[in-house]
């Protein structure tokens, strides 16, 4: 859940003009200039390339982290307290978390918490190797991080458009997720061979080095071509100033209420995946890094085409949503091992399509002074749904299986995903309309096709 960077000093006050409430729905915003323009700024390439190597070692420990408690205990409940802990933190206190990440500068800010992350990882690492790891030390870990993460996620949510200016946060947005991804097919994988060869120890060890390289690349990046925002100043009611501008605004509220349905209910893969590995497909450690190497496959696909759109539009949000929701009931039901991998990969494209064009969306419709404010609301509601969703899903996997646990996750996404679908064209005066075109929306009133998400 990364994101990444400047020429004018702040962003100007362009997501502040009046606008229909449904604009949104279909006129682009500014373009980007290709797939990979955010990389022609320098200090974009440095942050890039410090994610990388650190997103990679996140991912090993989370394959190693889900593996060690299911090992310990057996159960994917416990592997659901454990997601439940490492989020719980960020429904707790996510938006002081923003408020904090608007009061503060950003880049000393990340070297903090990466080097508390990286910390972290060593801790857990020593206690594993040392043969002294209990599954309540997991858990501390989790939540530990979890702590860590409602700063660090708004402050380097927002850290994006200080490095890249506000043309190219969709673009950078899209290559962080892509970055993100691409250490997603290489973590797990890493993580498999180590958990089999030698524990997984090694893997959270790793993982604590690895946040050298971020933070190595924050130190050597030139702050005076940082696109400067400037810090809010302390002050009372800085919490509700932003819960009562994300209210008044349509454009971001539906988007974040999805997300939050979404991220609760539809994004349980630790829970699932260990659960068909152990209980349906009788596999190893090294099934469950391939199963999360193919989602990792299919995000990093979705993350480039979001890419190479270079903007967001909510009606891509709803259909990617739906599809989403889809492919899970789909897969849950596959009856083979093969089918059941194959359906992984659009799982993986369609998932991170939702969370890319509602992350860009959210940002680019934010006023630059209310940014981290708002971030932290959708990465509080995305992930902060967790500690309620995850121990539900656990135990509805664990008492009827894997199968009725994914499929119940789908169902409730796909309601959402309608339910909002129908919201926003309301909001946006548009009328769905079956043609032999296919399925779209058009406005009310009028004869023509509305314009392609």
């Amino acid at each position: 859940m990364s994101t990444g960077p400047g020429a004018d000093s702040a962003p100007g006050h362009t997501s502040t003009t009046k606008r229909a409430p449904g604009r949104n729905l279909g006129a682009p915003p500014g373009g980007s200039r290709g797939m990979f323009s955010s990389l022609k700024i320098r200090n974009y390439r440095l942050f890039a390339t410090g994610q990388v190597v650190s997103n990679t070692g996140t991912w090993m420990q989370r394959i190693a982290q889900d593996w060690l408690v299911l090992s310990l205990t057996g159960s994917a409940s416990a592997v659901g307290i454990t997601i439940a802990l490492q989020f719980l933190p960020m429904m707790l206190f996510g938006l002081y978390g923003g408020v904090l990440a608007d009061r503060l500068p950003k880049r000393p800010l990340l070297l903090c918490t990466q080097a508390a992350m990286g910390l972290t990882g060593l801790a857990l690492g020593a206690l594993t190797l040392a043969g002294h790891v209990s599954v309540w030390h997991v858990y501390l870990a989790a939540f530990l991080l979890g702590l860590v993460t409602v700063v660090d996620n708004p402050a380097r949510q927002t850290f994006v458009s200080e490095m890249v200016g506000k043309d190219q946060v969709a673009n950078a947005v899209s290559l962080n997720s892509a970055n993100f991804q691409s250490a997603r097919l290489v973590g797990p994988a890493i993580a498999g061979v180590l958990i089999t060869a030698v524990g997984s120890g090694w893997a959270f060890l790793l993982n604590g080095l690895s946040f050298a390289a971020p933070i190595i690349g924050l130190l050597l990046m030139r702050t005076h071509e940082l696109h400067r925002i400037e810090v809010q100043p302390r002050a009372k009611g800085q919490l509700r100033e932003g819960l009562r501008y994300v209210a008044g605004r349509p454009e971001l509220i539906w988007p974040i209420v999805l997300v939050g349905f979404i991220g609760t209910f539809g994004f349980n893969f630790p829970i699932w995946l260990s659960a068909f590995v152990s209980k349906v497909f009788h596999g190893d450690a090294g099934t469950y890094g391939l199963f999360n190497t193919l989602i990792a496959a299919g995000s990093l696909v979705g993350a480039l085409l979001a890419a190479r759109r270079g903007h967001s539009r909510l009606r891509l949000l709803v259909a990617a949503a739906v599809l989403f929701s889809v492919l899970l009931l789909v897969t849950a039901f596959a009856p083979g091992f093969w089918l059941f991998a194959a359906l992984l990969v659009p799982i993986g494209v369609f998932g991170l399509t939702v969370n890319v064009t509602a992350n860009s969306s959210v940002q680019m419709a934010t006023d630059p002074d209310m940014r981290g404010r708002v971030m932290a609301l959708f990465m509080m509601v995305f992930t902060g749904g967790t500690p309620i969703g995850a121990p539900l899903v656990g135990w509805v996997t664990d008492t009827y299986g894997a199968r009725i646990g994914m499929a119940a996750g789908g169902a409730v996404s796909l309601a959402a995903a309608v339910t909002i679908g129908l919201v926003l064209s309301r909001v946006g005066n548009l009328r769905l309309s079956v043609n032999r075109h296919g399925v779209t929306f058009v406005p009310s009133g009028r004869a023509h096709l509305a314009t392609a998400a």
